[in-house]
């Protein structure tokens, strides 16, 4: 017998938001490989920055739309006069330096395929390629960042990214697999498989 999945055990932080838990349910934590979605990831954890995830989450269509479905060349490519013209769209996070950053990081992923990287690659590297199967029992045990996370923060600095400070690089491992940050209890600990 199935349960619904109204009755299904959670982690607390998805509350009772419907985007949250469809978020909570079916994307983070998922081991993310795409050059693509990490690309998007990374910019949207650093869009986070001060805020909470759910409005970020919330804009997430929207971002997509003006930032050309984070298409790494094209984002790569926008011209100021397109990033200016976006600080008054309601849409966005309206942070010049945040939306500044978006390109930037695109531009730091090209420099990572030009020095024979892939996101990806430079991404796992982190934990070798495997995920790291956390096991905790309550929200305060899980921590804001981790040993790899300020490795991962130090080398995309020097490799030219912005907004990827450690806490920013962590929330990024969580949300795309790297580290199983599901509680225990959460019925989604036991379902991470790699994609």
């Amino acid at each position: 017998m199935t349960m619904n999945a109204a009755q299904l055990t959670r982690c607390e932080w998805c509350g009772e938001d419907p985007a949250y838990r469809a978020y909570h349910d079916g994307e983070w934590g998922v081991p993310l490989h795409d050059e693509r979605s990490l690309f998007e990831q990374l910019c949207l954890e650093g869009q986070q920055a001060g805020l909470s995830w759910i409005t970020v989450l919330k804009k997430r269509d929207h971002y997509r739309k003006r930032f050309h479905q984070f298409n790494i060349e094209c984002v790569a490519r926008m011209p100021d006069r397109s990033i200016e013209a976006r600080l008054h769209d309601s849409g966005l996070i309206r942070n010049r330096l945040k939306l500044y950053a978006i390109r930037k990081n695109a531009q730091a992923v090209l420099n990572l395929y030009e020095s024979g990287y892939t996101l990806n690659s430079f991404l796992w590297n982190f934990v070798e390629g495997t995920p790291i199967d956390n096991h905790f029992r309550t929200q305060s045990e899980v921590p804001a960042n981790s040993t790899d996370s300020d490795a991962m923060s130090r080398e995309l600095k020097r490799s030219g990214f912005c907004f990827v400070g450690t806490t920013i690089c962590y929330a990024l491992m969580q949300a795309t697999g790297l580290v199983n940050d599901h509680l225990v209890s959460c019925y989604r600990h036991d379902q991470q498989t790699i994609h």
